[in-house]
């Protein structure tokens, strides 16, 4: 009876061992291969709420994984649960379970371009992020007026975020939040800012007067070489306290009652008082119009040495400047008044010519 007892207490080892080695292989099968040899980057997304379970069938279903209870099994014996993090990721059927579970714990998600262009304003970037699916124009808006985040931010009391929102190609990811972003932009004004901050004070500007005079500048030309000429003119006018009667400012105030940014002003526009209206106010506007690049806050800080007044479109995208209001107004003659001066020609001449360099 012993022996019998013996035989099968054997036998039975010996199938739980077999069990056991027989698991283990297909285990190690399952946690040490992909489950195919394309290497084709697949984008997989854990979007925020995610739970395991649900990651594993869609790894399942996207031919990442061979089987979603077996990943799911390893994954809570990994515990993969409280590593995993919100993302998009690049995966393809090539890599084992455990590089899967590595690449979604590590959070570096795939990232996109967001680039913002020089001199565009609040009104622009919204549609932008909305376009790119960051988040909604109501959702930029709230942060860009929210007086807390922008102290939170800037250590000042300031309107909004316009001018702080610095132009830039960023790297973004799918599931970043709109709050994410705004914040990017406003630390990289922040970087750029440091290398300008004490000339400024020498200069006797504070942050928010030269952004502000920044944002006309840029607004003004899109050629870079004009910079600081344009800027030559606006200190001009400010030192001899003349109005600075600079279009993009009366855009700007219209744009406020708006909500939008118009196609064009009229007569009637430059002659409506605005906060922001530099044909009825002197000195410059209250805040920022635009967002500018570093090589317009340069041009404010250091403008060519002119004797200029005015300038006048020469329908390229360039300008012509004049010291005396007789020769100003001899300029619009032969360029804006001038039909045939005008015949062909577009500012946006200029983007092309920038594109072809």
């Amino acid at each position: 009876m012993a022996k019998k007892v013996k035989i099968l207490v054997f036998g039975f080892s010996s199938f739980l061992l077999a069990v056991i080695l027989t698991i283990s292989f297909f285990t190690f099968q399952f946690v040490s291969s992909g489950t195919g040899t394309d290497s084709t980057e697949i984008l997989f997304d854990v979007p925020p709420g995610s739970t395991m379970g649900q990651v594993a069938q869609n790894l399942q279903q996207f031919g990442l994984v061979r089987n979603a209870k077996l990943f799911l099994i390893y994954a809570r014996f990994m515990k993969m649960n409280s590593r995993l993090k919100v993302g998009e990721y690049a995966l393809n059927q090539t890599m084992t379970p455990n590089e899967i579970m590595a690449v979604l714990a590590s959070g570096k998600s795939v990232t996109r371009n967001l680039t913002i262009a020089e001199g565009l304003s609040v009104f622009d970037i919204a549609e932008i992020l909305e376009k790119s699916g960051v988040g909604t124009k109501e959702e930029f808006f709230k942060l860009v007026y929210d007086k807390e985040f922008i102290r939170s931010l800037l250590q000042e009391d300031l309107e909004s975020l316009e001018g702080y929102l610095f132009p830039e190609t960023y790297k973004i990811t799918k599931f970043e939040s709109i709050k994410s972003v705004v914040t990017q932009m406003v630390k990289r004004f922040l970087t750029v800012w440091a290398r300008y901050e004490v000339l400024a004070k020498q200069k006797n500007w504070n942050r928010n007067q030269l952004i502000t005079f920044a944002s006309i500048v840029e607004k003004e030309t899109g050629a870079g070489f004009e910079r600081p000429l344009v800027s030559s003119v606006f200190h001009n006018r400010l030192q001899k306290k003349m109005r600075l009667q600079t279009d993009p400012t009366v855009i700007y105030g219209v744009a406020l009652k708006q909500g939008a940014i118009p196609t064009n002003i009229s007569k009637a526009d430059l002659l409506t008082p605005t906060r922001h209206n530099t044909y009825t106010n002197y000195g410059l506007p209250p805040t920022p119009i635009a967002n500018p690049g570093e090589d317009a806050i340069k041009a404010v800080l250091q403008p060519e040495s002119t004797k200029y007044l005015y300038f006048v479109s020469k329908n390229d995208g360039t300008h012509i400047f004049s010291e005396s209001y007789a020769s100003h107004n001899n300029a619009v003659r032969s360029f804006q008044l001038n039909s045939k001066a005008r015949a062909g020609k577009s500012w946006r001449d200029l983007n092309k010519k920038k594109a072809s360099q």
